[in-house]
């Protein structure tokens, strides 16, 4: 009997044993008794050792033992109480920093934001730091309904395109709350900018210090296509999403805003 694997078991016709016998791949920490016998009919007598009662207790469960390799651990689900604390503590201080009543949004909360001039200004405005784990370069003020926009867009698109990259750790803000016309152009309407409903991004930075930029990423590849896939992603959170293919203005950075449309998202 070739590679058979006994636990505490005898094999009858005893045979003078020739070989040694070779340990089956077990944990550190957990004293099961396995071998491969290499001798045709020979009786095998392991060394009796404690059994740990954890071992003992998945022995009256066979169907839930787990498969176990070298450095695996037979109850991998019982973290000691430091780590569970410390995961806890992180979790309570995530949900304190949030905002919008998302965890994956942190920030503060600013309360309204005045306008100089009319049409300008915030209502229960909030200044976010990051988003589903990706860093803002400065601390951007918008509205709920823009940070909630931001957060989808970085968790479905922005994250996933750069994950064999990256990953990605944060994203460089061109500009946020702004009260002023679109474009700066005189006697233009009031960019959603000034509504605390726009936010442009001009470039990702990568966990290695890589940083892609839409100025120098956009005609060139590999980045050429991530950004273009960034950018379309960004249509549908969204409302308005202008990149270098909309105008002179947008060259190096995307503009997203989350102006409605009664065609539904302009990306261009």
């Amino acid at each position: 009997m070739i590679g058979c694997v006994a636990f505490g078991a005898t094999l009858s016709n005893a045979a003078p044993l020739e070989q040694s016998l070779v340990p089956v791949a077990r944990p550190s920490a957990a004293p099961m008794l396995a071998f491969v016998a290499p001798v045709p009919n020979a009786e095998i007598r392991p060394e009796l050792r404690p059994v740990s009662p954890q071992v003992m207790a998945f022995a009256a469960r066979p169907s839930e033992l787990p498969l176990l390799g070298p450095d695996t651990s037979l109850m991998p689900y019982l973290r000691p109480k430091a780590l569970e604390q410390e995961a806890l503590f992180k979790k309570r201080k995530l949900r304190k920093g949030s905002v919008c009543g998302d965890i994956d949004i942190q920030g503060k909360p600013v309360g309204n934001v005045p306008g100089r001039i009319k049409a300008c200004g915030i209502k229960d405005a909030v200044q976010v730091t990051s988003v589903s784990g990706v860093v803002l370069s400065r601390p951007s003020t918008m509205d709920c309904g823009t940070a909630i926009a931001l957060n989808k867009w970085v968790d479905k698109t922005v994250k996933p395109t750069f994950k064999r990259r990256g990953p990605v750790v944060e994203m460089k803000v061109a500009a946020h709350y702004a009260c002023r016309t679109r474009n700066n152009q005189k006697g233009a309407r009031i960019s959603e900018h000034g509504k605390g409903r726009a936010i442009d991004i001009s470039g990702f930075k990568m966990a290695d210090g890589e940083v892609v930029t839409v100025l120098n990423g956009w005609r060139k590849n590999p980045s050429k296509r991530q950004l273009t896939k960034v950018w379309r992603g960004a249509c549908g959170p969204f409302g308005t999403v202008l990149g270098p293919n909309a105008d002179r203005y947008h060259r190096d950075h995307f503009h997203l805003d989350t102006a409605r449309h009664r065609r539904g998202p302009y990306c261009r």
